[in-house]
């Protein structure tokens, strides 16, 4: 599938946000681990969300579709194997090492493994904190890499792990943690990267009855403990608004999104703080989040460790700017679904635009953007946001344009339902 996008002045936008990926993955995986059934309601059909239901089945955990909601009846801790099981994560990440998190409750060796890229992608972090709390962890390839295979059953108890590499680590044992005999003592060697997300989650296990002790940023206490089934409502995603609000910004006019809870715990909630500080006006009106702006936007700089799903988008943003922006909290980018830091650079000069890079940070300087083939190598986020350049600029070409169905399936309908497309 190709698009190609035409430039846009003076949008006028009313969208509903998807629902959060973030929050359904988190949903399923603990409602998998609680007692009695859940019903996750709202949540995100998406092809990574696929994923992790998939790796459930693969875990003997059987979830269900009725109507707007999932159905998921949980194992109370104790997972349903009677032999070794495989979950083949794709390209999802968060599919990977959330379940390598649940498979240290097995005594039954699982195999996780994924696509090429999720195969260069670092797991090794986690995977020595399983080790480190008596779980089996084996390497089939390359030490540290997926493919991996692990079992337990891990009795839990005190562990270490660098922070700095992603954040899912952590939240992947945390999410077994209740299960383990002796819970778990986790304390972390680097501080974290996307702090964010580690707030998603101790939410999201409070929801369903156990609630996370934290010491600062550094140290993580849970207690053992059962999950209680219970019903869950997922909100809406700030990730996937962020590329229409990114759209007013830079095309002018105004972008209205629903669905959108304003004291989300979500990390990218913080990329409207961006765009203000660069001129757009940002308010409520009903039950929406509205962005105005008059296309003429100021450079700034901005920390996004804590917003790492919409710095594609802020610098898509940048590139529009009467002066150059420094986007810092960047290198854990570099393990992403791509390297997203790496498809910056490549999308913004293929384009015409000016960046430069240093270990943790973008410098882009704005230039004269033209049109252009973007091929975004199978990364959602740098496709989805080729498309706010593309309006911007005009007569940019998306390649393999449906790769957005990892996170947002129904992204380009909505520009075409938003008269953008």
């Amino acid at each position: 599938m190709e698009v190609t996008l035409s430039r846009r002045r003076g949008v006028d936008v009313t969208v509903t946000a998807p629902p959060s990926k973030s929050l359904t993955h988190r949903a399923l995986v603990t409602a998998a681990l609680a007692e009695g059934e859940s019903r996750i309601v709202g949540p995100v059909r998406s092809g990574d969300t696929t994923r992790t239901r998939d790796g459930l089945a693969a875990l003997g955990i059987r979830t269900f579709d009725e109507g707007d909601s999932v159905l998921v009846r949980g194992c109370a801790g104790v997972l349903p194997l009677s032999g070794s099981a495989t979950v083949d994560a794709g390209d999802s990440g968060t599919t990977l090492r959330f379940l390598a998190g649940i498979a240290t409750l097995s005594p039954r060796p699982v195999t996780l493994t994924g696509s090429l890229r999720m195969q260069e992608r670092p797991v090794g972090p986690l995977g020595d904190a399983i080790a480190a709390l008596g779980g089996r962890v084996a390497y089939e390839k390359r030490a540290g890499f997926p493919p991996l295979t692990v079992a337990g059953p891990v009795r839990g108890g005190a562990a270490a792990m660098r922070g700095d590499v992603s954040s899912q680590f952590v939240s992947a044992l945390l999410i077994a943690a209740p299960c383990y005999v002796e819970g778990l003592d986790l304390s972390l060697t680097t501080p974290p990267v996307s702090a964010s997300y580690l707030d998603l989650t101790a939410a999201v296990m409070e929801a369903f009855g156990v609630p996370v002790e934290r010491e600062g940023e550094g140290r993580f206490i849970v207690r053992p403990a059962r999950y209680r089934g219970r019903p869950y409502s997922v909100e809406g995603d700030w990730s996937s608004a962020s590329y229409f609000f990114a759209v007013a910004a830079v095309c002018g006019g105004r972008a209205a999104v629903r669905n959108l809870d304003l004291s989300s715990l979500q990390g990218d909630r913080l990329f409207l703080d961006a765009l203000e500080r660069m001129g757009c006006r940002v308010s409520a009106d009903g039950d929406a989040v509205v962005l105005e702006s008059d296309g003429d936007l100021d450079g700034t700089t901005i920390d996004m460790a804590a917003s790492p799903d919409t710095v594609q988008t802020l610098a898509a943003v940048a590139a529009f700017a009467r002066g150059p922006t420094t986007i810092t909290g960047i290198a854990h980018l570099r393990y992403k679904e791509s390297d997203r830091v790496a498809a910056v650079v490549r999308v913004l000069r293929g384009l015409g635009g000016r960046v430069a890079v240093t270990e943790d940070a973008l410098i882009i300087t704005p230039s004269p953007l033209r049109g252009g083939v973007v091929d975004p190598v199978n990364d959602h986020r740098t496709a989805m946001s080729a498309a706010v350049i593309g309006l911007g600029a005009g007569d940019v070409k998306i390649l393999h344009a449906e790769c957005v169905d990892k996170s947002f399936p129904g992204f380009w309908d909505s520009l075409k339902e938003a008269g953008l497309l």
